[in-house]
């Protein structure tokens, strides 16, 4: 696949059963509205005398998240599997996601869920769901086809 495509043909399902769970438990999380990819690298940088006064530098690491917004969804299973790490802390907050890209790569990997806001918003307005996916270790990537 080649060109451009809506930010909706993104794919993201968590798995319910946590980090143990079965493929059958991955589901996606209806209603989201908006997500935002964050890497930072881990850089370190040395000036060699053979270099002159200028920098050398080796990315050394990485990290990742992804935040979400969207709207509380009461039934979904996702939404609100989602939406029970509100009082969860340690291993209930650790699962497995999974990202398929428009052009059918793939990222995934463990992750802990960070709820950031489970429900709120104007009074006319639908609840607010919040929280972000910290990716926990490296993930893995597929080539999409």
């Amino acid at each position: 696949m080649t060109g451009v495509y809506p930010v909706h043909n993104n794919i993201f399902k968590i798995n319910t059963a946590g980090r143990s769970g079965a493929t059958a438990s991955m589901v996606t999380i209806a209603d989201l509205t908006t997500f935002g990819i964050a890497i930072e690298g881990t850089n370190e940088e040395w000036y060699p005398l053979d270099q002159e006064g200028w920098a050398r530098q080796a990315n050394t690491g990485k990290k990742m998240s992804i935040s979400f917004s969207g709207k509380r969804n009461y039934g979904d299973a996702g939404n609100d599997y989602i939406a029970s790490m509100m009082t969860k802390t340690g291993k209930d907050c650790e699962t497995s996601f999974e990202w398929t890209l428009p052009n059918g790569a793939k990222l995934a990997g463990n992750c802990v869920v960070n709820l950031t806001s489970p429900a709120g918003g104007d009074s006319t307005a639908i609840d607010n769901l919040e929280f972000e996916l910290l990716i926990d270790g490296k993930p893995t990537f597929t080539e999409g086809t």
